[in-house]
């Protein structure tokens, strides 16, 4: 008996399982209508070098009178923070700071921006950081626009009730200063929800920012740690997206189209960025991690990041997302090297990219042709489908190593004895779980944490 189905014993059969990859689903039902279209929907981008400074001229040319800035500690006295705000000050553009975002943010720490945005009335935002601020901004501007709102209407079902936005939102401006998330082109916000210590967010079209100013002189200070973690969440999010479930595949198809999910499965617009964010990452990543003067590899991966958003932001992630969240859910001791040590903290992208060899082995049979293309990317070498299983683990799983990399989840404080428990936390993420190309009930979900405790 393999380790994840002996863990098995541990969980209690959950009946919640996604739909769409029931017994059901798999088999042909003329009563229900697939999927047949598909959106594509991304904020405008700018990028090059000293956009920054253009951001002034951007909020006077919309008619803006008074912007909310939101930024957290670590960079409200760094120049990307410093050089907006001059830019602010040189259009005559009245702005507040806020600057208390928490990396990786929670439930409250939202509540807390959205309260100073509601009482500051403000006609636009600007965040100024990574994931975790723009995130942050974006809940702040929806619910500054439903000030009679519950927090939990707009959070994804099944925690929240995951409410259709149907009012305009003020016009938000973000200059991303991790190359990793995307978060500047997508209509996503993740959190950690703190009563049942589980990640979920807020994902419609309509939280998107208006425009990503994505200037590399913004990243060339990222630390080594930072470099590598957000860098595994672009590749991450680019190989997701292309191995997810089709968007034909998805059903039953919506009534309205603006019930239509931001994450729709791969889809062949969503499949030109993702590769080839791929193919930026594959040529760069290692360079700007280990050498912080190569402007050039640095400037790439921003760009990258940006294009594995417009990917993702339309097709979707799944597993190694999906299991993410309770993996720094639950952490109970890790401190991650470059990164805020007041609180405990495994990073976004450590989480995400650490079962990353795991997930593939047992995707890799969805569609072999993919995952063996993605393997011979990142490998540099031809790979035969019929050995993608193990290829494209064994190339992460370098990438893993070399890069410098915990080995598994085991390196992160995480015991097998520990796996129902994740496995429980990552069984509501339904959001990202439905348009993964395998089964995602509790067995699978057990053996791939399982076989994550070491890698190496």
């Amino acid at each position: 008996m393999s380790k994840g189905k002996h863990l098995l014993r541990m969980i209690r059969q959950s009946t919640d399982c996604c739909p769409m990859h029931s017994q059901a689903h798999r088999l042909s039902n003329s009563n229900v209508r697939m999927e047949y279209a598909l959106e594509m929907a991304c904020s405008s981008i700018r990028y090059g070098p000293g956009v920054t400074n253009e951001v002034g001229m951007d909020f006077a040319n919309m008619g803006s009178k008074k912007v909310a800035v939101i930024t957290d500690k670590n960079l409200v006295n760094l120049p990307p923070v410093m050089k907006a705000v001059q830019a602010l000050e040189l259009s005559g553009i009245n702005y507040e700071l806020y600057d208390n975002v928490k990396v990786e943010p929670t439930d409250t720490s939202f509540k807390e921006c959205i309260a100073f945005a509601r009482n500051l009335h403000a006609d636009a935002f600007l965040a100024i950081g990574g994931g975790s601020v723009i995130d942050t901004a974006k809940a702040a501007n929806l619910y500054t626009a439903y000030p009679e709102a519950d927090f939990l209407d707009f959070v994804n079902a099944p925690i929240g009730k995951g409410l259709p936005v149907t009012r305009e939102l003020r016009p938000l401006l973000a200059i991303p200063t991790t190359a990793g998330t995307g978060s500047e082109t997508t209509g996503v916000s993740v959190f950690d929800y703190e009563p049942l210590k589980a990640k979920t967010g807020i994902a419609n079209r309509a939280i998107r920012p208006t425009l990503g100013l994505v200037d590399p002189d913004n990243i060339v200070t990222m630390p080594n740690r930072v470099t590598a973690y957000s860098g595994f969440d672009v590749l991450c999010h680019a190989i997701e997206s292309y191995t997810a479930l089709p968007y034909t595949e998805r059903g039953p198809a919506p009534e309205n189209p603006k019930l239509r999910p931001a994450y729709q499965g791969s889809n062949p617009l969503s499949d030109v960025w993702s590769r080839h964010a791929c193919h930026i990452t594959a040529k760069y990543f290692k360079r700007a991690v280990k050498d912080p003067e190569d402007y050039e590899a640095r400037q790439n991966m921003h760009l990258a990041s940006a294009m594995a958003g417009v990917g993702f932001g339309n097709a979707g992630v799944h597993l190694c997302h999906g299991l993410s969240y309770s993996i720094s859910g639950l952490n109970s001791q890790y401190r991650a090297p470059d990164y805020p040590q007041e609180h405990k903290l495994i990073p976004h992208g450590l989480s995400v990219c650490i079962t990353s060899p795991a997930v593939f082995a047992a995707t890799a049979d969805s569609n072999p042709e993919r995952h063996a293309e993605i393997a011979e990317i990142l490998g540099g070498k031809p790979v035969r489908k019929e050995d993608a299983g193990k290829a494209l683990p064994d190339v992460l799983r370098e990438y893993l190593y070399d890069l410098g990399v915990p080995d598994g989840i085991g390196a992160l404080g995480f015991k097998d004895e520990d796996v129902p428990a994740l496995v429980q936390g990552a069984l509501p993420q339904k959001r990202v779980l439905c348009i993964a190309p395998i089964t995602t009930d509790a067995e699978p979900l057990a053996e791939i944490y399982a076989n994550s405790i070491k890698n190496y």
